[in-house]
């Protein structure tokens, strides 16, 4: 997509992105709400990469680095512009994030049965990790 851009996130997309989210991303997070978008921006403003094309939101991904581990969540391309390589770009972009701020290996949250989705992290030379499962405790 030669129009295409990709930006950091800024707390005035907080809406865009639950709206773009609600339709282009497979299920929810318990963060999925106008505070948990706010306070990820404000944490950590270069973390939510968004592709835009003509002034809409297009992709996204979270590319949160913790000072030694690299998480990538919510890789997401608008449904009609999907193999179009947004999701590549993003993933270019977040990789390049993470090693200049000393980052060494990039994980990433896949949904099990989200095929398309994992078609797309395989392509980008991510593959499962055997070993180990996520484990969860809700806060509230």
């Amino acid at each position: 997509m030669t129009d295409m851009k990709i930006r950091t996130a800024v707390s005035g997309d907080v809406p865009a992105l639950l709206a773009f989210w609600g339709r282009a991303a497979e299920g929810t997070s318990i963060t999925d709400d106008p505070a948990g978008v706010a306070g990820l921006i404000a944490r950590d403003p270069g973390a939510l990469l968004i592709a835009e094309s003509e002034g809409a939101v297009v992709g996204t991904v979270i590319a949160g680095f913790d000072g030694w581990r690299c998480h990538l969540y919510r890789l997401a391309v608008e449904p009609r512009r999907r193999r179009r390589g947004i999701a590549a770009a993003l993933l270019a972009a977040a990789e390049a994030r993470f090693e200049s701020l000393g980052g060494r290996r990039a994980d990433a949250m896949v949904l099990d049965d989200n095929e398309l989705g994992r078609h797309a992290w395989r392509s980008a030379g991510y593959g499962p990790e055997e070993r180990w499962s996520r484990w969860v405790k809700p806060l509230r």
